[in-house]
């Protein structure tokens, strides 16, 4: 792990924009007009997907992907100017809340101003024509990282940007060399020494073809010498297994608790059940209820949750990444309550450096953390039981989220349809 990594990462909120999609206006202006429900709702940190021009060459649909970069230096004229975006960004930190922006350096559009200006930058097939390793992302040519011109270039614009933002979010980060991206924390940590690094990591079924394919790709274990967080894509598997298959539920909580030894000590996890990348989790739950447990075992896991825009009032849409296609607000189904009580309680201290452990791991998971003083016991009945095992002395317990008394017996909890999350001493563990 980076040395200079900041552990109270663990406790935040970070909440995923993506500008296009999140208002009616579409734009910068529409963020900043959201921002007083989102300081609300307790989010620290906002990450936007790509701000850049779009490529029109190739493109997939009618407006196309922002992950199709025509100009990293530029803004979508769509969005806003720079000015504007400088505003939200002085807005955001009024509020207490940083910008956390989508740093995409694996590819660019097809038409870039980097393809006229530099051809020799790019990855070329047999023909000469530019190229990508994966083949259905059909509207970007890949970077060609053995030029050492192209890391001067992309460490630049990191540069840049660092001068305004408070964090990067890393797109496929492990395809580019590592050493680049230690040369590049190293360069940029002198703009700005405080900036959160946050790379998207990727599954282990995508490292395997990549490398089987003849290309380089880090696991998350090699991406913490460079970065703050790893998305928990590494287990992102295990939780689709389990959405499709209710008997795959103890593999996946296996597996959560498996991160506490193979990765180093200070690692950190960002907790994201869905983003622009995967379908809504409230799509892949069963039911409300089973949206409810499955939200609130999100932010009691080791590491800052992720919601993406519309999550909090259900929406079961995910946004198109090539259209224009506004997130559905819905008040009438909204969590925002929920959720503020949830990123709250995440601000202790404990959710930073408490012991973190697993103790019953199938149909009702039950998480806990440790410190001097007290503990929190995570039980997300995510089966519908009707009482699980805890590993508590028999006695009455406060249930934070529900503000009402939980007895303890012969060490069963009897459950209902509402996550509880106990605080109590620690003497009380057994």
């Amino acid at each position: 792990m980076a040395k200079q990594t900041d552990l109270s990462i663990r406790s935040k909120m970070i909440y995923q924009v993506f500008p296009r999609q999140h208002s009616s206006k579409q734009n910068f202006i529409g963020v900043i007009e959201d921002l007083d429900r989102l300081k609300d709702l307790g989010v620290d940190i906002l990450y936007f997907l790509p701000i850049h021009p779009i490529g029109k060459l190739a493109r997939k649909g009618e407006v196309g992907s922002p992950y199709s970069i025509a100009d990293y230096y530029a803004i979508d004229p769509s969005l806003g100017s720079l000015e504007t975006f400088e505003t939200l960004i002085a807005e955001a930190h009024k509020r207490n809340i940083k910008v956390m922006m989508d740093i995409v350096f694996n590819h660019t559009s097809r038409d870039a101003k980097l393809v006229s200006l530099h051809p020799d930058w790019y990855v070329r097939n047999e023909k000469g024509e530019l190229a990508n390793r994966i083949g259905d992302w059909s509207d970007i040519a890949d970077l060609n990282f053995e030029n050492k011109a192209v890391w001067t270039y992309l460490i630049d614009v990191l540069k840049y940007w660092a001068k305004r933002v408070d964090g990067f979010r890393c797109d496929v980060a492990p395809l580019l060399p590592l050493d680049f991206w230690l040369q590049a924390r190293k360069e940029v940590s002198e703009v700005n020494p405080d900036l959160i690094w946050l790379t998207e990591s990727v599954e282990y079924g995508f490292i395997k073809y990549l490398r089987d394919s003849g290309f380089d790709c880090s696991s998350d274990s090699e991406m913490y010498q460079a970065f703050d967080i790893c998305y928990d894509y590494d287990i992102h598997h295990f939780m689709n297994q389990y959405l499709d298959d209710r008997t795959k539920l103890t593999k996946w909580l296996q597996e959560i608790i498996r991160q506490e030894v193979i990765y180093p000590k200070n690692y950190i996890k960002m907790r994201s059940f869905e983003n622009h990348d995967q379908k809504r989790l409230r799509q892949r739950s069963r039911n409300q209820i089973h949206f409810m447990q499955l939200l609130a075992m999100m932010f009691f896991l080791k590491g800052p949750a992720l919601i993406y825009g519309g999550q909090e009032h259900s929406v079961e849409h995910a946004p198109s990444l090539f259209e224009n296609d506004l997130v559905p607000w819905n008040q009438e189904h909204s969590i925002e309550p929920f959720i503020k009580k949830l990123s709250h309680l995440k601000k202790q201290k404990i959710f930073i450096d408490g012991i973190f452990n697993l103790h019953h791991d199938h149909e009702v998971a039950v998480f806990s953390y440790q410190d001097q003083q007290q503990a929190f016991i995570g039980i997300f009945n995510l089966e519908e039981k009707d009482s699980v095992e805890v590993p508590l002395k028999d006695g009455i317990y406060h249930d934070v989220i529900n503000e009402r008394k939980i007895q303890v017996k012969s060490g069963i909890v009897q459950l209902d349809q509402n996550p509880i999350i106990l605080q109590t001493i620690k003497d009380m563990i057994k």
